[in-house]
């Protein structure tokens, strides 16, 4: 094919940003409370892309991220390449702005480093200034935790990226530009002999992509506004990062919100203007289709979503809605997810629970399937497959106090602290069935199964709502109430996505 289509992500690869080693090139995303966190992507066109690894394992300090806390944690990262390292900076709005690096893109990398303390501090981006050797960091701020958003401040970095040496200075404030607000997400690059800035500002939904440069990195800054829906279907297109091919031309990734899918990622042509400022786009606004980059034809590819999980292990498209725990996932001799049935005070409320392992809502109508058995011998034991965001729904298998198996579908409204009935629970006499979610336009599900009779639907359509940040995900889980001793496991296996 000579062309491609937007969106290239085609789910919520939140906040992306992007750089080229050579002839490939890598992209990371915003992970928020999910372990592991920081995916690492591969791609050799800009267009297909496989999911490599992760850059953090575990969320940090452990004990906060315990428990889920779904719109915290890592936000807005950006990925560099320095010193024959790879570097990723991000923000916690909580605690402050972190950095990894690692030698190799799949690492080791080594354990979050505190660059900065403080609330509020969000979206850092560094930069190693080859011509003169100096360091340079830029950050927005978040307004939920510091009071204070709209504006960029800029530091004067150690060049080993572990300390900043000043105060810090606002070298952009949005609130002196007429008619911007919330800017944020800055990226920060040099060329052609001038300091610039992306920065994308007026909200996810509705906003823009701005760019601002200057001679010297404090400033002052002048800004022109290079990317908005204009006459499109795509809103808010913004924040993400730059990225030149071996042969010379410019492309930028960035996302867009697209509600319960999160935030998809495109792929915009750029150019320079005569005045020398970047064009992006068509002519400022996106583009869905475009001619290919000038780069060696690849086979097609995306991020994995089918898993038979072989050995129990589970692949890098899934993440723990926190910090894991020894035990979860038992390891054995053949093919299934083999997951133990937590105790938790929680069995109510998926959305309290640490131990939901979940990957990311298609962003295309599609069937989602999985055949579930549940061995849990233990009363009130239950096992399911989800759509999990500000509200939930699942189905799934339980087990009742007179030790038989019966499949339930259940929800929760946003705002509701437990759930209640979706469609009246059925026998499974044979304890296992095969769940089934179809995923329409609108993210609107259609909840069916087949225990051993023939595929039936279940309950009315549910329309998949996501969190404040993060799009809806779906989930696979296994819990038991609270009590005493071991409480048995379930077992996932075929899981699969399928475009309708």
């Amino acid at each position: 094919m000579t062309t491609y289509t937007n969106p290239v992500l085609n789910a919520d690869w939140s906040d992306p940003d992007v750089v080229r080693v050579g002839d490939d090139f890598y992209l990371t995303a915003s992970s928020f409370g999910r372990a592991p966190g920081l995916p690492l992507l591969h791609s050799r066109d800009l267009v297909g892309w496989r999911l490599v690894g992760h850059a953090l394992q575990h969320l940090e300090p452990a004990a906060e991220f315990g428990t889920p806390r779904h719109d915290c944690g890592v936000w807005a990262p950006s990925i560099r390449h320095h010193d024959d390292r790879f570097w990723i900076f991000w923000g916690d709005p909580d605690q402050g702005l972190f950095q990894v690096n690692a030698p190799e893109i799949r690492g080791p990398w080594t354990r979050p480093h505190l660059v900065k303390a403080g609330k509020g501090l969000i979206d850092p981006s560094p930069l190693w200034d080859e011509e003169t050797g100096e360091a340079y960091l830029v950050h927005a701020w978040a307004k939920s935790r510091s009071g204070v958003k709209n504006r960029l401040t800029g530091h004067r970095m150690h060049p080993d990226g572990t300390g900043l040496l000043d105060e810090g200075k606002v070298i952009v404030d949005g609130d002196r530009i007429p008619g911007w607000f919330t800017l944020e997400g800055p990226k920060l690059y040099r060329h052609d002999g001038w300091f610039w800035i992306l920065a994308p500002a007026g909200g996810v939904e509705t906003g823009w992509q701005g760019v601002f440069r200057s001679r010297g990195f404090f400033g002052p800054y002048e800004e022109r506004i290079v990317l908005e829906q204009m006459d499109t279907d795509v809103n808010g297109p913004h924040q993400g990062g730059w990225v030149r091919t071996p042969s010379g031309e410019d492309w930028f990734l960035h996302f867009q919100q697209r509600g319960a899918y999160g935030r998809v990622v495109h792929l915009q042509p750029m150019r320079w203007d005569p005045d020398g400022w970047p064009v992006l786009g068509d002519d400022g606004a996106p583009v869905a289709e475009h001619e290919r980059p000038d780069l060696p034809p690849q086979p097609a590819a995306a991020p994995a979503t089918d898993d038979d999980f072989p050995g129990g292990r589970f692949g890098r498209q899934w993440s723990w809605t926190a910090n894991p725990q020894d035990g979860w996932a038992t390891q054995h001799s053949g093919d299934g997810l083999r997951l133990t049935c937590v105790r938790s005070p929680d069995v109510d409320d998926l959305r309290r629970l640490p131990n939901v392992l979940t990957q990311r809502l298609p962003g295309t109508p599609s069937a989602v399937e999985v055949e579930l058995r549940l061995h849990s011998e233990e009363p009130g034991a239950r096992a399911g497959l989800a759509v999990l965001g500000d509200a939930f729904r699942w189905i799934g298998l339980q087990r009742g106090t007179d030790g038989t198996v019966h499949l339930v579908h259940r929800f929760a409204e946003a705002g509701a602290e437990r759930e209640r009935d979706a469609a009246p629970a059925r026998l499974a006499p044979e304890g296992r069935v095969r769940l089934r979610i179809e995923i329409g336009p609108g993210a609107r599900c259609r909840f069916s199964y087949d225990a051993g009779d023939g595929p039936r639907p279940s309950g009315p359509v549910f329309a998949a709502t996501p969190w404040r940040w993060v799009g809806a995900l779906l989930g696979l889980f296994a819990l038991a109430p609270v009590g005493t001793g071991h409480a048995g496991a379930a077992t996932f296996t075929h899981f699969g996505i399928n475009s309708l």
